[in-house]
């Protein structure tokens, strides 16, 4: 499997694509696993999913080798459906309608590799002093519109089912974010060993990625 990167090591400078609203497709998503993290001066862990999207009608050539290709977004979110967490309320606001307690009970977030929605997209000054284009909100394609095939592969990494070859295609910070998480750390440790979390610590949360998952015309 392949995934397309481009890492600014030409010395070009890099655009982002241009605030605005653009139909997308999700087209890969990464379980990064369970990661510290701080948040306004606290620090915690949190497990992570990392969700991106193509931006089909908006092009460029990075690389000269793979001609023009679709602009790429991410976002990542805490791997929560509380009905105050961020993941929810962006697929919630991506399907339309809200969750049922007994959907927010078990989301399999492979339901979203190559499903279309609506993006809009804000710029935000980062503290280097460039900018950086930044998902604001998702919504359904309004009626009417309709989002162009997927360009670009199909990708789904689940560090609790890794895979080397998968993981070896991810960018380099995205790999070495992953290998803070508990669950790859587990990797290394002898089967008969168990890496046991502080009691501060939540457990590691089950599996959210089903990598056999192929999508269909179901809404999710």
């Amino acid at each position: 499997m392949e995934i397309i990167a481009s890492s600014n090591t030409s010395g070009k400078s890099f655009s982002p694509v241009e605030a605005g609203n653009y139909v997308a497709r999700c087209y890969s998503m990464v379980h990064i696993g369970t990661v510290p993290e701080e948040y306004k001066g606290e620090k915690k862990v949190v497990n992570k999913v990392r969700l991106t999207f193509e931006l089909p009608t908006e092009t460029k050539v990075f690389k000269e080798e793979n001609g023009e290709q679709p602009y790429v977004i991410s976002k990542e979110f805490t791997l929560s459906l509380h009905e105050k967490s961020s993941l929810r309320k962006f697929l919630e606001s991506w399907r339309g309608k809200g969750f049922t307690e007994n959907e927010a009970k078990y989301f399999d977030v492979s339901k979203l590799l190559g499903k279309p929605c609506m993006l809009n997209v804000i710029h935000k000054t980062k503290l280097d002093g460039n900018i950086r284009a930044d998902i604001s909100s998702v919504s359904p394609i309004p009626k009417g519109l309709t989002c162009p095939a997927q360009v670009l592969p199909s990708l789904i990494f689940s560090v609790n089912h890794f895979s080397q070859e998968v993981f070896d295609t991810l960018p380099e910070f995205l790999q070495d974010k992953i290998r803070t998480s508990r669950e790859y750390k587990q990797l290394s440790v002898p089967a008969n060993e168990v890496v046991t979390p502080p009691e501060h610590e939540a457990p590691i949360d089950p599996d959210p990625i089903d990598p056999s998952y192929e999508p269909d015309d179901l809404p999710f």
